[in-house]
Order: structure tokens, then sequence, then C-alpha cells
């Protein structure tokens, strides 16, 4: 709900001595130019820049913004950004506790400031895709009266959580997620910088490199753990926050696992690896080294859809369903949650009926159309529903499969080239031996072989 005097005097005494806020806070940066990473978003003449006034176009405040991206990313410290830059009245909200009633009172109470004293108001509304349709009713007037700017934050997909006449009246911003580099940058900064740790200790190597798997693109966590980590070193007296403090501190083991290096790699391909071949212990051993080391959740989603695929296919045609609804939860949830989604996952893929059936007849496609055996597609198959087309014979004597017994009609559907090619062979495994079983009589009646 907007802030009572007991709360915004907090937060003002917060601003004048920072000293007892969190490390993330603290940090926060008060300019464009202070933000890292989201350089596409902070070009000259962006729409960011436009939004706090830069540029020639003057200030465009009166945008509203929805920012969409992972967590960490700096979807709230742009909104206070521009709360800064344009000098308005900030008032955050999450839709998770808030609702309809504490949206009213942000709006009357934005109505009064600009009324009674030109004040202008930035809603932050994080989490946006948790309010129903008729919550995010409620703000359509104050956004196309512009009597607040909003500026919404959601890790989930706007076009399907936001309501279009909303999102229609809004500038959507996507937020990439930050990269071990930006995430290095900003904890460097905190070392240093006087609002910061001040120098009082430093970070070796060994260290950084766990903070950065640690933090897994999440800017937040980085620097909650890089605080938790600096508070129990200067504690001990030590001088650096040395890998045993840290591991201490953040409750994470160390791991021998290079993100980006030979390790990275290795892991992962013993992880696809063990589920080709139905190991599903040694699967969950090689997730579990990949979640602890901070490996990037939706990288293993990735990894698992393809397992789906290439090793399991027909076998059981329930595994990429299974694999894309895992990848879709975990983009929604992250981790720690995401790790029991993950684990779901690799237990079924590994435990599935194998097949590479599907990756060999793509495979052998693919070869014959590098190879250039392609040819004209038969002229019964063109489109026929363009003028012209009946006078070129495009569509004359194409058999609709449905107007004739089982649906399938003997016909050619492939290249004269390629009429005889048979590039998908089933196995007898799973249910995939139902495939087998008709394929070929599917073949037979295409060839007019069998009734």
């Amino acid at each position: 709900m907007e802030p009572d005097l007991f709360t915004a005097a907090a937060e003002e005494r917060q601003e004048k001595d920072p000293s007892n806020s969190p490390l993330a806070v603290r940090m926060r940066p008060r300019t464009l130019d202070e933000v890292v990473g989201q350089q596409h978003l902070l070009g000259a003449g962006s729409p960011l820049r436009r939004l706090v006034g830069e540029g020639d176009g003057g200030p465009a405040g009166a945008s509203s913004v929805i920012l969409w991206g992972p967590p960490g990313t700096g979807k709230t410290t742009l909104a206070y950004v521009v709360s800064k830059a344009t000098n308005a009245r900030f008032v955050e909200l999450s839709a998770i506790t808030a609702g309809v009633k504490e949206v009213r009172t942000v709006i009357d109470g934005a109505r009064r400031a600009s009324g009674g004293y030109g004040k202008d108001t930035v809603l932050f509304l994080d989490e946006i895709h948790r309010f129903s349709k008729a919550q995010q009713d409620s703000l359509l007037p104050a956004v196309e009266n512009r009597w607040v700017t909003l500026i919404a934050a959601t890790t989930e997909n706007p076009y399907f959580s936001v309501i279009s006449p909303l999102l229609s009246r809004s500038l959507l911003l996507t937020l990439e997620p930050l990269t071990d580099e930006d995430i290095r940058a900003l904890l460097h900064r905190s070392l240093t910088d006087e609002r910061g740790l001040k120098g009082a200790v430093t970070l070796p190597d060994d260290a950084e490199e766990h903070l950065l798997r640690v933090a897994g693109g999440d800017a937040r966590r980085a620097l909650t753990a890089l605080e938790a980590g600096a508070g129990a070193a200067l504690a001990k007296k030590e001088p650096a926050i040395t890998l045993q403090t840290l591991e201490e501190t953040v409750n994470k083991a160390a791991l021998k696992y290079d993100r980006d290096g030979d390790q990275h790699y290795d892991v992962a391909s013993a992880l696809i690896k063990s589920i080709r071949g139905s190991d599903v212990d040694a699967a969950l051993h090689y997730l579990a080294r990949m979640i602890e080391a901070g490996e990037d959740p939706r990288f293993i989603a990735r990894r698992l859809m393809i397992s789906a695929s290439e090793d399991i296919g027909l076998a059981d045609p329930t595994a990429l369903p299974t694999a894309v609804a895992a990848a879709q939860a975990v983009a929604m949830i992250g981790f720690p949650e995401a790790a029991l989604t993950l684990s779901h996952a690799t237990i079924a893929l590994a435990l599935a009926p194998k097949s590479n059936a599907a990756t060999l007849a793509i495979g052998a496609a693919l070869e014959d159309v590098r190879k250039g055996l392609a040819g004209p597609v038969p002229p019964h198959l063109r489109d026929g529903h363009y003028q012209g087309a009946k006078k070129l014979g495009h569509a004359r004597g194409y058999v609709y499969p449905h107007d004739v017994p089982g649906a399938i009609a003997a016909q050619q559907y492939a290249p004269d080239a390629l009429k005889d090619r048979q590039y998908y062979t089933p196995t007898r495994y799973g249910a995939e031996a139902r495939y087998a079983d008709v394929v070929e009589m599917v073949r037979e009646r295409l060839r007019g072989t069998r009734e």
C-alpha cells in the first residue's frame, strides 16, 4: 500500500544514513549510468533515457512501462532510478500482497499530489502477472489519464500474463539476464565504493568465481552473499573474504566446475549420456553438481528437451512434453524450487524407453537435401488457391485423404528424385513398437499395393 508517515520517515532516514541498509539497497544505482547490464536499453536516445528526460525530446515521464525479465536483473532498480531522475513520488506495491483497494489508494494519493502541489507519482508494481484481469483493469484509468506513471515488473511473458489494453498503453522493455562480467563489475564496485564496503575487505579470485556461480546472474543474490561473506571475514578479523569463509557463509560447496570451461561441457555431457544410458542415479548426481555449482537452470532444461527428442523420441511420446513443461516451470519459479522440477524431468527421461529413430530419420533426410537430392514439388501437391494456379496445373489430380476409406490416399508425396526414399525406421522399444506396425501398412497404402 502507499507509504504512511512512519514509512516515509524511515525511508528518508535510510537515504540520509544508509549504513544500516542491506548492501543491495546501498548499492542501488542512482542514475542510469550506474546501472550494470541492459545496455540495449540504456543507449543514447533509448526509451529509458527519454523517460528520465534525457535527449532532445524532453521529459517523457508520462509513459508507462512494463519491464519483463528474470529475477535480479534490475527491474526494481530501473523503476527507482526513473522516479529519482524525474523527481517523482515513488510508491512500490507487490501484486502478491496488494489488491484493488491498495491500487485505488495509490491512485487517489497520486491525484491529490498532482493537483495539490504538482508532484508526479511513479507506481512500481512488482509481479504484475499475479494480478487477475479485474485487478489489472483497475489500473487502466490511472494509466490512460496519466495520473501515475506505471512501471510494472514481471518474470512471465507479458503477452500471456498482462491484459491487452494495459499492454497496448505501455512500453514493453525486455531485460536480459546479467552476465558474469556484469556481476563481476558490480562486486568490484561494491567492495570499494563509499556506499558499499569501502575497501574493508578484498575478494580473492577463487572466492569471486564462487560468488559468480552462487549469483547465477542475479545481482541481488550476489550482493547479499558478498555482504554475508564480508561480515564473516570482518568478524574473524581477516583482510580477505576467503573461499572457505564464503562457503561457510552462503552454505554452498565450491565445486570444481567452470561454467565457461571444459567442466561445464563435461558435466553437461555426462548428464545427457547418463540419461541416454538409463542410469537414473548417475544422471541425478550430475544434475546435482550442476545445480550446486550455480548452473543456469534454463541451460539444464534446454539439454533435457534435446535429450527427449534425440534419445527417446517416439519410444515415449510423453518425454518431450515432460521436458518442455519442466523448462516452462523452471522459467517461472527459478531456484531453489526449480531443482525439484529438473529432478522430476531427469528421472522421467532416464527411465523412459529409448529410441534414436527420429534423430537418424532427420539426419538422413538432411543429408540428402545437402547433397542436392530435392526436385520440384509434384504438381498435384502445389498450392492451387491463388488466381492462375489452375492454368498451371497446380493441385490437379490431388486426392483429399479424408474422402477415401482409412484416410490414406494412394498418391505420390515426395519429389520424383526421392519417391522411394525411406528415412524413418522405428524401433520395437516402448510406444514406438506401435509405429513400427503402422508405418509399413501406411507405406503400402501410399504405394497402392495394399487395400
